[in-house]
């Protein structure tokens, strides 16, 4: 079983390499769901982390109907990402009903080739999970980033497994969110090849008044527990 950590900054993809990750996810802003990384940091990630990274494409936060300047934006992030040698792309987009936007995602999925494409967390907002799979495999996307429709993976478990038996060898259902070493184990035995999780921890409270998240990284031990626990299981 592969372990992608999903990186908010450089200590946390360099914790991730460190500790013995197989992939990273980068993002910026993991309070809010992550969004696309700056380019400071993408070149600093491309220049430095040599295991493979995965960067998320989302222009802001919120929903995941895009206006058409927003779209264009995600596209062009896209190309420097391509150009930066980067492994994968992890984005999507949804209708304002909260289905598959077929022919933006089709897309974004034509324009990341040759990289690897996840289609993220919007999964997670869809009304019918296993019509989306379909649509999702139809396109071509190599895995789905989801917890099931729940806000933790452990409790949506049973759709989990559900959409890896509709999936089988077609795409990667990569189960995600709150996924720890106390509960990565359940993972392993239902036979998920992937898992995703960020692995981390608060490292200092803001004393900003207008801003009061916690700035957190994907922590060394944190990630060495749950390798230790997936390979000896």
């Amino acid at each position: 079983m592969k372990l992608e950590i999903c990186a908010n900054s450089y200590q946390s993809a360099t914790n991730a390499q460190n500790s013995g990750a197989q992939r990273i996810e980068l993002c910026s802003e993991l309070s809010v769901g992550g969004i696309t990384p700056s380019y400071g940091l993408l070149k600093n990630i491309s220049e430095n982390i040599t295991i493979p990274v995965n960067v998320l494409i989302r222009p802001r936060s919120g929903n995941f109907c895009y206006a058409d300047d927003e779209f264009e934006q995600m596209k062009s992030d896209i190309k420097i990402c391509k150009k930066l040698d980067f492994s994968g792309i992890v984005s999507g987009v949804l209708n304002e009903d909260n289905s598959i936007d077929i022919e933006r995602t089709k897309e974004l999925i034509q324009l990341s080739k040759p990289l690897s494409f996840t289609f993220h967390r919007a999964f997670d907002c869809v009304e019918h999970p296993k019509k989306a799979l379909n649509q999702l495999m139809y396109l071509g996307v190599d895995r789905i980033l989801t917890s099931g429709l729940q806000e933790k993976a452990e409790n949506g478990i049973d759709l989990l497994k559900e959409l890896q038996e509709i999936a089988k060898d077609n795409l990667i259902i990569l189960p995600g969110s709150g996924i720890n070493s106390k509960n990565a184990i359940l993972f392993k035995k239902a036979g998920f090849k992937e898992i995703h999780s960020s692995a981390s921890k608060e490292i200092t409270s803001s004393s900003v008044f207008f801003d009061k998240t916690p700035q957190t990284v994907s922590d060394l031990e944190n990630i060495q527990e749950i390798l230790k626990v997936i390979k000896n299981a």
